[in-house]
C-alpha cells in the first residue's frame, strides 16, 4: 500500500524559505516518478516541479529559479526547498508519485495516482 506523508508546511513572509518533504512508503523507490503540486482556493491543481526514474527533473515556470527538488533515495523521502518565496506561492502542497510517467506528462496531477494528505503554505506580503 502506497503511503506519501508531507510535512514542512508554515507561514512565512515574502522573501523566505521552507523545505517541504515527503515520506514515502510502500513502493518500489527506484522505478516510480515522485512530484509535487500545489492547489490554491478556487484553482486547478498545478504541477510545479518533478523527478523522473532516471533522476531527471522538471520544474514550472512559475517556480524555476527559486524551488529545488531533490530526494533521498536511502530513506524514501522526497523533498522541496522553497526559496525566495511570494504571496501568489500559497496554496496546500502535495507529494505523488507514479510508476514512470513519461517526461511530457510529470507535471499533470492526472497522472499520478498515489497523493500525500497536503500540507499548508502560506506566504503573506
Amino acid at each position: 500500500q502506497v503511503q506519501l506523508v508531507e510535512s514542512g508546511g508554515g507561514s512565512v513572509q515574502a522573501g523566505g524559505s521552507l523545505r517541504l518533504s515527503c515520506a514515502a512508503s510502500g513502493i518500489p523507490w527506484s522505478t516510480y516518478c515522485m512530484a509535487w503540486f500545489r492547489q490554491a482556493p478556487g484553482k486547478e491543481r498545478e504541477g510545479i516541479a518533478a523527478i523522473a526514474n532516471d533522476g531527471s527533473t522538471t520544474y514550472a515556470d512559475s517556480v524555476k529559479g527559486r524551488f529545488t527538488i531533490s530526494q533521498d533515495n536511502g530513506n524514501r523521502i522526497l523533498y522541496l526547498q522553497m526559496n525566495n518565496l511570494k504571496p501568489e506561492d500559497t496554496a496546500s502542497y502535495y507529494c505523488a508519485a507514479d510508476y514512470r510517467v513519461a517526461p511530457q506528462w510529470l507535471l499533470d496531477p492526472q497522472f499520478f495516482q498515489s497523493w500525500g494528505q497536503g500540507t499548508q503554505v502560506t506566504v503573506s506580503s
